[in-house]
């Protein structure tokens, strides 16, 4: 089994949509706007991709790979690299989020959550050969 990776989330990282756009060209991310309405505490999962969103407008949390509640609120920048374990919170007033996506594919299809059973299958991680060498995932020959 790979050593497996952790969520990151930066309190205050930002303070206006501009410093966001200043980040998301560091990174070369792709982005998105995405608001989340009153929705339920979602398991927990990972992608198969890497992620960062800022948390613009609202407050919400999120379970870190130990089950444990981290808050987050406006001005707050949460980095999911490929595999983390995580679980967004409860949602009981709307959210907006900038979120970015290193690859560039659909939204929904990169949100797509795996089951912490089948990390780390190869065929979920879509055989990216740079992706499986930073999870330590053996490649075939």
């Amino acid at each position: 089994m790979s050593k497996r990776s952790v969520m990151r989330i930066e309190k205050n990282a930002f303070e206006t949509r501009e410093d966001v756009y200043r980040d998301m060209l560091e990174t070369g991310y792709w982005p998105t706007t995405y608001l989340s309405n009153a929705s339920p505490e979602l398991p927990v999962h990972w992608h198969d991709g890497d992620i960062i969103g800022y948390l613009i407008d609202g407050e919400t949390y999120l379970l870190d790979e130990n089950g444990e509640r981290r808050e987050l609120s406006a001005g707050d920048k949460l980095v999911l690299p490929a595999g983390a374990l995580h679980a967004e919170g409860s949602v009981t007033a709307p959210v907006t989020y900038i979120v970015t996506l290193k690859r560039c594919e659909e939204f929904f299809q990169a949100l797509r959550m795996l089951d912490p059973a089948s990390y780390p299958k190869a065929e979920l991680l879509k055989l990216d050969p740079e992706l499986l060498t930073a999870l330590g995932v053996p490649t075939p020959a």
